[in-house]
């Protein structure tokens, strides 16, 4: 099922559906600021697992993501030193994932790994549903097979054309970007950027 929003006065009706939906477990794509991505809550594992299974990703061995509303509820699902909290406060909300290393508030599921990507995008539609949910969002890109046409990644009907059977809910916001997020891992002493995607990292 495919519903339209916007960056602002969207119908409350329409947003407490997609939080439902995310309470009870389901699966939602969404617009980023940078490619539409596929998402649940980020406590529920079921849920996660799920994510897992039609991504086939296997969180022992890869990083999971999030999407925080705002820093401080960052620093509930991640330990964030200063210098950390300074940076990202300086680059966020932006085209970034921060490798952290998680907390105990995470489901199991994310303590495999030990380590949390961050994700605080640039996009109020996906923002204001993680505050709205009160909760983290699980967060991946789609999956996308190189020999496919780049507008199942983009465009939101034929992401619904392609995706609805298998998520409850797909969200247009209109036509998505193709660059990834830039990674950068924050786990040891010094900064790495892991991935350089869309994002330039700034450093304060």
């Amino acid at each position: 099922m495919l519903l339209k929003l916007y960056d602002k006065n969207n119908n409350p009706q329409d947003l407490q559906r997609i939080i439902d939906i995310l309470n009870d477990g389901g699966l939602i794509i969404y617009p980023t600021d940078t490619m539409y991505a596929i998402g649940c809550h980020g406590l529920k594992e079921r849920a996660i697992e799920r994510i897992c299974r039609i991504k086939e990703i296997d969180p022992r061995k890869n990083n999971l993501s999030i999407i925080c509303y705002d820093l401080s509820s960052i620093s509930e699902y991640a330990k964030v030193d200063n210098n950390i909290f300074k940076l990202m406060k300086h680059n966020l909300p932006g085209p970034f994932t921060f490798i952290l290393n998680g907390t105990n508030r995470l489901p199991k599921i994310f303590r495999n790994r030990k380590e949390v990507g961050i994700r605080m995008p640039d996009n109020n539609i996906i923002r204001e549903i993680a505050r709205l949910l009160d909760a983290p969002i699980m967060t991946t890109t789609l999956p996308y097979e190189e020999h496919e046409d780049l507008e199942y990644m983009t465009d939101p009907e034929l992401i619904d054309e392609k995706f609805g059977d298998i998520v409850d809910l797909v969200i247009d916001g209109g036509i998505g970007g193709i660059e990834p997020s830039t990674v950068v891992k924050c786990t040891d002493d010094e900064l790495e950027i892991i991935r350089q995607g869309k994002g330039w990292l700034e450093e304060v």
